[in-house]
């Protein structure tokens, strides 16, 4: 009995002992409640992980919205992009700024529709400036020796210009653009080291009359063709409005340059010319030439130039077969009002609209058809 009621006594303790342990064990985790303590880093409920991760979602800090209630986001659906034109739920965290103007950091969640992470591209694109199309004057010119183009006279084309340079001396622009003056080329420089005296003054007045202008660069076959393109750029401004730059290539008698290379050096010097504008202004150059001169030179070649061809006495069609042009230069000895002497009178290639497309371009338009 003695042995009996002590050894009942020593399991009672035991079993306290045991029971203390637990009190302080896995019981009183298990019974712990949800914390409700928020942090101001976070202002709208965190969403519930998807079955399956591993990863609890992180939470961009202090977003500039109100709370909105979690909502069940299958993985796989992207989340679809607002209109450009309406206000995005998260425009703010694209632009990196709050109601506050102050920067906040994104954070891309981990479970559910991603946030972008930057802004869409077709809100970051800069806005295009608007070109305002000038008026088309209809062409009132007179010719001291006019030629009969029969039913492809230059007086069909809808947009008709000019070419200019010293020669002509003092222009009345205004006067000259309401005869039918809508585009002008002016002769800006020769060679590596001539500037034609009336260039700045005709560039500027061109301008201020409302003409679509351009500059023409006279090609010098003894100089090197860097040289002349650095002399060109040095002296015709870069404006995103101008036509296309020319390069004038044909045979001058007057020159003191007498060299005549092979089409193939022609071809390579031209070549060199022309990327180095095309680099400097964005715009690839246009080449003018003679009938002549493309016959030995330029046949079949730069096909993906634009070409101004000269052709008094006939059609370009029959003078350069083949040869697709955007301005035809029909007469040498034009007449007008504006001009004292005579003036080289030109057309384009096209429509007035499509006039408007090619010299808004800024990257010199298409190439018209044939």
């Amino acid at each position: 009995m003695r042995i009996s009621a002590l050894s009942t006594i020593l399991i009672c303790c035991l079993a306290l002992a045991v029971a203390g342990c637990r009190s302080s064990g896995t019981e009183d985790v298990l019974s712990i409640e949800p914390s409700q303590e928020t942090t101001s880093a976070i202002t709208a409920p965190v969403p519930p992980a998807a079955l399956g991760s591993s990863e609890a979602p992180r939470v961009a800090p202090k977003m500039a919205r109100a709370p909105v209630a979690p909502q069940a986001v299958p993985v796989a659906v992207q989340e679809p992009v607002a209109d450009v034109g309406a206000p995005h739920p998260d425009a703010l965290a694209w632009s990196g700024e709050n109601s506050a103007n102050q920067p906040i950091e994104t954070v891309a969640l981990t479970v559910g529709a991603p946030l972008p992470m930057e802004r869409p591209m077709t809100m970051a694109a800069p806005e295009e400036r608007m070109i305002a199309r000038s008026r088309i004057y209809r062409h009132r010119f007179g010719d001291a020796k006019p030629i009969n183009f029969g039913r492809v006279s230059p007086r069909n084309h809808a947009v008709h210009g000019v070419d200019v340079s010293r020669w002509q001396g003092e222009i009345d622009w205004v006067k000259l653009r309401s005869q039918g003056a809508n585009f002008a080329y002016i002769k800006a420089t020769d060679g590596g080291d001539h500037l034609d005296p009336m260039f700045k003054t005709n560039w500027r007045r061109a301008d201020e009359a409302g003409l679509k202008r351009g500059a023409y660069h006279f090609f010098y076959w003894c100089r090197v063709a860097s040289e002349q393109a650095a002399w060109f750029i040095r002296n015709v401004p870069r404006d995103p409005d101008a036509l296309p730059p020319v390069i004038d290539v044909e045979y001058n008698g007057d020159s003191s340059c007498k060299r005549r290379l092979s089409p193939e050096k022609v071809r390579e010097k031209m070549q060199v010319f022309m990327d180095t504008l095309e680099r400097h202004y964005g715009k690839r150059p246009v080449i003018y030439t003679a009938p002549d001169f493309y016959a030995d030179n330029l046949r079949g070649a730069f096909q993906n130039y634009p070409f101004w061809l000269r052709a008094v006495a006939q059609h370009p069609s029959k003078v350069y077969p083949g040869r697709r042009w955007v301005f035809w230069q029909y007469s040498g000895s034009g007449l007008s009002q504006g001009v004292s002497g005579k003036i080289d009178l030109n057309v384009f290639h096209g429509s007035e609209e499509e006039w408007h497309r090619w010299s808004g371009s800024r990257s010199g338009g298409a190439v018209a058809s044939r």
